[in-house]
């Protein structure tokens, strides 16, 4: 599954990629937040008037050792009883417990890329040198401990159903046109500070009788640098997909590699959320909700794990 993700990139990889802009951030020199500063408490309190009914939806995939992820992740988790060999329990009540150990990339299933993920001739978000801040032991700068807890007005959008699919194909390209037509369809504004998801229905591969696990891992749909562009230029504080990397794979003709996270990460600062589940969403006939997230602060960490969730 792994090897079939990546003789996908390799197949895809072009000689050589374009430079876009410089990057640097409209909040100052120093800053590590990137478009989650568009976050303010008014608009908190207008996106909570999203709630109309009280339904909560799970935007994050249950995983384990078996989901396809991006090579050579891998994850393993091994559970113990510490301290019980040859024990009835501990004290008087006979107290017994299981622990968790956990090992593996944090990048796996549904996440988010931090600001400090992708760049460009090893440049990242505000001009931050590679060099200067990648270090073993973690980031010491734009570490996903700096992402505030995102709470905003979110926007799905059903770019399969625009297309009368129920599952696009790998490599389609999603283009800023197609996002237009999507928000048109569904009546629904795309606004300064949404977080916007895109349903595909590439997330389906992986469950039911009709999956086919090696067709997920061997490309996507997705978006492409200019579709990225204009999201970012729209004021998105984050743009996810049910897919494991939000671009088209095969890249879109003419992209660079992964060049849609270089202009969402480096160039705006705009967050990437991978592997979202929303089905359940597109199924309600929901448009818009409120989005909630708290990212585990794992100081220099590159990305994260996540569960996100909308409510209706």
């Amino acid at each position: 599954m792994k090897k079939t993700i990546a003789a996908a990139l390799l197949a895809a990889i072009a000689p050589a990629m374009s430079v876009a802009g410089e990057g640097h951030s409209h909040w100052g020199p120093d800053d590590q937040v990137g478009a989650a500063n568009m976050i303010t408490a008014e608009s908190v309190l207008a996106a909570s008037s999203l709630i109309t009914t009280g339904k909560t939806y799970a935007l994050g995939m249950i995983i384990d050792d078996k989901i396809p992820a991006f090579p050579p992740r891998k994850l393993g988790l091994t559970i113990v009883q510490p301290n019980q060999i040859d024990s009835k329990g501990h004290g008087p009540t006979m107290s017994s417990y299981n622990d968790d150990v956990f090992s593996g990339w944090l990048g796996i299933g549904s996440q988010i890329d931090g600001l400090g993920h992708v760049g460009r001739a090893h440049e990242y978000y505000n001009g931050n040198k590679g060099a200067d801040f990648a270090q073993p032991g973690g980031l010491t700068k734009l570490g996903v401990e700096n992402i505030p807890p995102i709470v905003a007005r979110g926007v799905v959008l059903d770019i399969a159903g625009l297309k009368g699919k129920a599952v696009m194909d790998a490599g389609e390209v999603i283009t800023s046109d197609d996002i237009k037509a999507a928000a048109a369809a569904q009546k629904v504004e795309l606004r300064k500070g949404d977080v916007v998801l895109l349903h595909t229905g590439w997330l389906s591969l992986l469950t039911g009788d009709s999956a086919d696990p090696a067709k997920y891992g061997g490309g996507e749909p997705g978006i492409d640098p200019a579709a990225a562009k204009y999201l970012a230029e729209l004021g998105a504080v984050a743009v996810g997909a049910d897919t494991w990397g939000v671009e088209a794979v095969p890249f879109a003709p003419g992209a660079g590699v992964f060049e849609a996270h270089q202009v969402l990460l480096k160039d705006h600062g705009v967050y990437i959320l991978e592997n979202m589940v929303t089905e359940e969403l597109v199924a309600d006939g929901v448009s818009e909700f409120l989005f909630t997230l708290g990212v585990t602060r794992l100081r220099g960490a590159v990305q994260m794990m996540i569960n996100p969730v909308a409510i209706r």
